[in-house]
């Protein structure tokens, strides 16, 4: 029979496999009882099931009485295995109370610590402890905790209180505060919530449990968590575990720490021990960034130049036996783990253990490094990089021969470079970033409250916290640069200024960070293209050893295909041919075409037009030879290319001989009220079949001239966008079959070509049979596929779509994954029956989908040859096809 609660630690016995499911006890409960298994230091304790969070969540907040039996017979566990109760006023358990979702969400739920202490255990507490200061910090830190988790009091009125106290003393760091000094804080903090509330902090441990577990179920709907999910693809549906446990304690004066550590560098992927510790502190210390940790490592220690002592140094008997778990962590799940850890007295103790997020950079150094160790295989190491990730290293970082104006330096927290307009608030980045604009958001610290400004941002600048800092964690996860701790910082909000030494910057100037180095420079520095190296590279090849689709670009400049044959691809699945015909030297020969009156005047303009084209796809031709490339026929409404305003009407009717008023007049007929499903496509073909003809002609004659010179036939695939019917490709197949037979003889050659069609209609899915008998090859256009599907406009969706997310209805946005429900099927059925008529129909997808990896998944398991993405996605694309195969 399933339990809604699952102990670990203190002797518990897991025969269920259920406990160590994250689908069911969350990636910390599971981990946390598979520890405690192994034989390491875990705190006593026991998860709540993730089922129950979405019960309570589903059934209006409340909780069952099977759940409150099951948590009263796990606190016993908790309570006979360290020998304290819970509400004890002479020597009370105190429990922290933790999120764990099935993955990490780091900063994005709530946790609370210290939990069962009131006015009476905290007199216990120092009686026991023999230390009165230790009992009133931690009742201080759990009534600010608990008001801003449970209650939702504003936690910032508790922090100028605190810093208030501390001008009153003269103090600079907590550390420095008496017990008589928390005492009174303890006080005023409680003041506080009567006066925010109405009434006076909860006393009763029982209700602080409850109110506890509850504010942890529903931190998984906040918000923040959220936009977080949106952002990483995690379904609303699978909730978050509650883990409780037996508090051990790192602020019981120097003999304690606590600390957060990897078994890697998640920067870097360097094989060396990487965190940090405190002396004298709780955990939230170390990640929210209250005090500047030290370094984890002597050798860290020195490299940075710092003073304070490593926990190696200062702690060696504690540090070995912490790095004596590393190895064993690290052998044991065979990735890198992120490990937190507090020193009670002397003792270490385990908190918590998971796979870490690291860098691109780093996942991919791991990933080689770790297959070359004999840890793990080749298939593994490719499916250990999240594709997606690589996006990180195909974008320009800093050029090191650059000039620099260097303001500071701070902690180099996450790699990569950026630059962009200071924004010093998450909203404002977000707003800013919506209209076109670069920003580096700049805080004295981030909360879980700016994931939105921090994913806007294209990099992010902290005052306080160190490389284990919230700013740092989720930076690195969603590929930001981030500089942190960069003490220098100072942040006015009421002026909006920033001060970095003595330089005076407001929101509106440019600021470029270098994550690499922690450097913090003036203005914007110059960038160098990146390089598909090293591991990049070697884990590249293990790819295309696996994976059994092709991978092509979508592409129509000459720099566009040298950019992606570098990154590997394999030919062009889409060229967009409208694109050549905004060139400023061309557009004037467009419009006199589409403003013509009669066939021969639209000719006298395409012959203007016809040498531009041939020289495009020559040099395409050129830098693609040997590899397919499908090239798209004339495609978007006409009007899209007509004049905007009397200054471009009068340009053209200097070109044209024609008055402006008879041109604006011809121009008003071509108005369209939906143009997206107007006179576009094809239906330009049938109608002006001489605009085909002059791009077959241009393909054609290009092809023919880049064979004769370089000797290898460049392969020209001719699409045919929007055919609904069958009798619509056969008429402008013959178009295209003339015009090839035409050139082939005036030019004394011959090349291969395919003549296909691009599926982005649901009536062509649906008649993928008949039109397969004129077409060789099938390309998906899903992004007009999931237009025309779901009825949804692509360029308007964005105003609606983030609710649609959030509450489920879609799973993830259409246009960036594809809906593989609805128009998944229709890809399904037409590769089915274009297949059924023609056996060796060459099928892919060209839509921004193709580079998607879920996206991806679902065109191998249907069998279509290959994807198609934008340049610098080819990379991923490679990989998430080889992750496909091997799964």
């Amino acid at each position: 029979m399933n339990t809604t609660v699952y102990n670990f630690g203190g002797g518990a016995v897991n025969d269920d496999p259920r406990a160590k499911d994250k689908t069911i006890t969350g990636g910390k409960g599971s981990n946390l009882t598979e520890m405690a298994e192994i034989g390491l230091p875990v705190p006593p304790g026991f998860t709540i099931t993730t089922e129950e969070c979405v019960k309570y969540l589903a059934g209006g907040s409340d909780f069952s009485e099977a759940l409150r039996s099951d948590v009263a017979a796990a606190l016993q566990h908790i309570e006979t295995a360290v020998g304290k109760s819970l509400g004890d006023n002479d020597d009370p358990l105190l429990v922290s109370v933790r999120s764990g979702a099935r993955v990490s969400m780091p900063g994005m739920m709530d946790t609370v610590l210290n939990l069962g202490l009131n006015d009476a255990t905290v007199q216990g507490l120092a009686k026991v402890s023999g230390d009165e200061r230790f009992a009133w910090d931690s009742y201080r830190r759990f009534i600010q905790m608990y008001s801003d988790v449970v209650l939702e009091v504003d936690h910032g009125l508790f922090e100028e209180a605190l810093e208030i106290a501390k001008e009153d003393k003269g103090f600079y760091n907590d550390t420095e505060m008496e017990a008589e000094d928390w005492q009174a804080l303890v006080s005023e903090y409680k003041a506080i919530v009567e006066q925010e509330l109405g009434k006076p902090f909860p006393q009763d441990v029982s209700h602080q449990l409850w109110g506890a577990i509850a504010a942890v179920f529903d931190s998984w709907d906040s918000d923040r968590a959220k936009v977080y999910r949106r952002l990483n693809d995690i379904p609303a549906g699978w909730g978050t575990a509650v883990n409780v446990q037996a508090m051990v304690f790192g602020n019981m004066g120097d003999t304690s720490a606590t600390g957060v550590a990897f078994t890697r560098d998640p920067a870097t992927g360097e094989k060396a021990y990487y965190g940090e510790w405190l002396v004298n502190a709780q955990g939230e210390d170390v990640v929210a960034g209250i005090r500047t940790p030290q370094y984890l490592t002597k050798a860290a220690r020195e490299k940075a130049g710092a003073k304070p002592l490593s926990m190696e140094e200062a702690m060696p008997a504690a540090y070995a036996e912490l790095a004596e778990v590393f190895e064993l962590l690290e052998k044991h799940y065979r990735d890198m783990q992120d490990i937190e850890f507090t020193v009670q007295d002397g003792k270490l103790w385990m908190l918590q253990t998971r796979s870490g997020k690291r860098t691109a950079k780093a996942a991919l150094k791991m990933a080689v490094d770790m297959a070359g160790e004999g840890l793990i295989d080749e298939k593994e190491a490719i499916l250990r990089v999240d594709p997606m990730a690589l996006d990180q290293l195909l974008h320009p970082t800093l050029d090191p021969k650059a000039h620099r104006d260097i303001l500071t330096t701070g902690l180099p927290a996450s790699p990569g470079a950026a630059s962009g307009t200071i924004v010093l608030d998450a909203d404002k980045a977000e707003q800013m970033s919506n209209a076109g604009e670069k920003v580096i958001l700049c805080r004295v610290e981030t909360s879980p409250e700016d994931i939105h400004g921090m994913h806007a941002a294209q990099g992010i600048l902290t005052a306080r916290g160190g490389m284990t800092s919230h700013a740092a964690v989720v930076a690195r996860g969603m590929g930001r640069p981030c500089v942190s701790g960069a003490s220098a910082v100072s942040i006015d909000m009421t002026s909006r200024r920033l001060r970095i030494g003595n330089r005076e910057l407001k929101e509106g100037d440019t600021l470029t960070l270098d994550g690499a180095t922690g450097q913090v420079m003036a203005g914007t520095v110059a960038t160098i293209e990146p390089e598909m190296a090293g591991d990049f590279g070697t884990l590249m090849e293990w790819a295309d050893k696996y994976r059994r689709m092709r991978v092509r670009t979508n592409a129509e400049t000459p720099n566009d295909c040298r950019m992606a044959r570098q990154f590997g691809a394999e030919g062009i699945g889409l060229c967009r041919t409208e694109h050549m015909f905004f060139d400023a030297g061309r557009i004037s020969a467009v419009r006199e075409m589409i403003l013509a009156e009669s066939e021969q005047g639209r000719r006298d303009a395409l012959a203007k037009l016809l040498p531009e084209q041939r020289s495009d796809f020559r040099e395409i031709f050129e830098v693609m030879v040997g590899l397919p490339c499908t090239i798209r026929l004339l495609d978007p409404p006409l009007h899209e290319f007509l004049p905007h305003g009397d200054a471009e009407f009068a340009e053209l009717a200097k070109v044209t001989g024609h008055d402006v008023d008879h041109l604006k007049r011809r121009a008003g007929e071509l108005h369209e009220f939906n143009p997206m499903l107007g006179h576009r496509g094809c239906r330009l073909g049938i109608t002006y079949p001489e605009i085909y003809e002059m791009q077959a002609r241009a393909i054609f004659e290009a092809a023919c001239d880049v064979a004769k010179a370089s000797g290898e036939a460049p392969v020209p695939e001719v699409m045919v966008p929007l055919v609904a019917t069958k009798r619509e490709l056969e008429i402008l197949r013959a178009l295209i079959d003339r015009t090839a037979k035409e050139v082939f003889a005036e030019q004394g050659t011959e090349i291969d070509y395919l003549v296909g069609t691009m599926i982005e209609l649901p009536r062509a899915a649906l008649m993928a049979d008949k039109i397969a008998e004129e077409a060789r090859f099938f390309s998906f256009g899903t992004n007009d596929l999931t237009q025309t599907t779901l009825g949804v406009s692509r360029d308007d969706s964005a105003r609606f779509l983030a609710p649609y997310t959030d509450q489920g209805i879609f799973e993830r946005d259409p246009f960036v994954s594809l809906d593989i429900e609805g128009v998944g099927q229709l890809v399904e059925l037409a590769a089915e029956r274009g297949r059924a008529t023609r056996p060796d129909i060459k099928l892919g997808i060209c839509g921004e989908h193709g580079g998607d990896p879920a996206s991806i998944e679902f065109c191998d398991k249907v069998g279509l040859d290959y994807v198609s993405a934008s340049p610098y996605r080819v990379p991923i694309a490679r990989l998430a096809a080889a992750q496909s195969s091997l799964k």
